[in-house]
């Protein structure tokens, strides 16, 4: 869409700014506002007095935070109450990241309470009244580019940190205040607009993911044909089973062991995403770079099954492989479609872990789990088509998520070129103009 642009303009003296609109000024940060670090910690103590906390991860997701939301419940002394305590209008950055690249993400306050403060990692900058509005202020520390003076001054090697000073210095394009509130009041409406249809994009994934889900468990379950007769499974949380199918342990179908000895510094995996549950190209770091060479373990046309973490994940493995010991191997005792018992596990198995602090799933937990097994034809006709039916499914996931990232972009620029001066906002500015100069975003 494009926009206009102020009629006239002038050198800004700063290299990435570039021009700027004949009535604005360049100040650093600290002449229109102040700024000081939070330490407050979440640790709860029995002296002090009950607080809502501002956490890092409330600033990370949201661009405002409000008292009314499901804020961390803690404790901290009166001083600290007295000196985070957060106002309308104050903005609020995230100070250290493990990440240069992704340092003073900033949301603004806009309803408080008396017992909102603001946490530690976290800096608070209050806008000096009349000088510099606190939505607009948002909207700047959004703008790659003013940002990216706080991503260049952060220091760390495998944690980064903003320092304090870093802040104050910071240039920002600053019009006069009654037109900061017509830039910030234009970009909340847009952005409200943007991030709705965002929000509905992602919704419709979200609906694609379970239609993918449901038919899946529908034809591992049941089969393709409606008018199959169907038998009890004896397994409570399967269901039933077309009659024809049987229904054994794992341990019938499988040798199943734990992977073998790979450090888990050697193992990568590169996934393409040709089916509903990814097939994997590659699993050993390239000896080249890491100095390590390994022949490989196991055979193609098999299965591996997290034993760690995210247990009972399964995955069709094409190729010949190594594995580190939190995978299980399951290979077919003889010959089968490996790819519908991915589906199947994925799909209807329920495991848990151990008693142990990470869940874990062993050799012997899994085995005796019970699968349908349909008639040797008929699984690879499942197959087939919940390939063909899935990647049409993921095709349109991958068309939407595109589109979400087209928005965010343009949300982005939007962002930029209103706070820097590329185009004019107003309440009769948000249309296209036919003649004199635009600027497009």
């Amino acid at each position: 869409m494009k926009y206009p642009a102020y009629p006239k303009y002038k050198k800004s003296g700063v290299e990435w700014l570039g021009d700027l609109p004949e009535h604005w000024e360049v100040k650093r940060l600290k002449t229109s506002a102040i700024h000081w670090v939070s330490n407050v910690d979440k640790v709860p103590s029995e002296n002090e007095v009950p607080v809502k906390l501002c956490n890092y991860t409330d600033v990370y997701y949201n661009d405002f935070i409000t008292s009314d939301m499901e804020l961390m419940e803690t404790t901290a002394t009166k001083e600290e109450i007295e000196k985070f305590h957060l106002n309308e209008e104050d903005v609020v950055i995230t100070k250290d990241s493990e990440s240069w690249d992704d340092i003073a993400i900033s949301a603004l306050v806009t309803k408080t309470t008396p017992d909102l403060v603001c946490g530690y990692h976290l800096a608070i900058i209050r806008p000096k009244k009349e000088k510099l509005s606190g939505r607009y202020l948002l909207r700047e520390l959004q703008c790659s580019q003013v940002n990216h003076q706080f991503q260049i001054a952060a220091t760390g090697v495998t944690r980064y940190g903003l320092p304090k000073s870093a802040i104050g210095e910071a240039l920002i394009p600053l019009p006069p205040f009654s037109e900061q509130q017509t830039i910030a009041a234009f970009l909340d409406r847009e952005t409200g607009r943007i991030d709705s249809l965002i929000s509905k994009k992602q919704k419709l994934i979200e609906l694609l993911k379970e239609k993918r889900t449901a038919l899946i468990s529908r034809a591992v379950t049941k089969g393709l044909s409606p008018k199959v007769k169907m038998k009890p499974s004896g397994v409570e949380w399967l269901g039933d089973v077309p009659e024809h199918w049987a229904v054994v342990s794992l341990r019938h179908l499988f040798d199943i062991k734990a992977g073998g000895d790979l450090k888990e510094e050697f193992y990568s995996e590169e996934k393409t995403e040709q089916h509903f549950y990814p097939i994997y190209t590659n699993s050993i770091k390239s000896n080249e770079v890491y100095g390590f060479s390994s022949k490989p373990f196991f055979k193609s046309n098999t299965i591996t099954v997290t034993g760690r973490g995210e247990i009972g994940y399964a995955t069709y493995r094409d190729h010949e492989y190594d594995a580190i010991i939190r995978l299980l191997v399951l290979t077919p005792k003889k010959k089968v479609p490996c790819k519908y018992y991915v589906y199947f596990i994925n799909s209807m198995l329920n495991f848990f872990g151990g008693s142990t602090a990470v869940s874990q799933l062993s050799t012997e937990q899994i085995s005796p789990y019970k699968v349908f097994i349909p008639p040797f034809p008929e699984q690879q006709v499942i197959v087939d088509f919940l390939d063909h039916e899935t990647n049409k499914i993921a095709a349109l996931i991958a068309k939407v998520e595109t589109v979400i990232e087209k928005l965010k972009e343009y949300r982005t620029g939007l962002i930029s070129a209103a706070v820097t001066g590329k185009i004019m906002v107003g309440t009769r500015c948000i249309v296209p103009l036919r003649v004199g100069k635009t600027h497009e975003i």
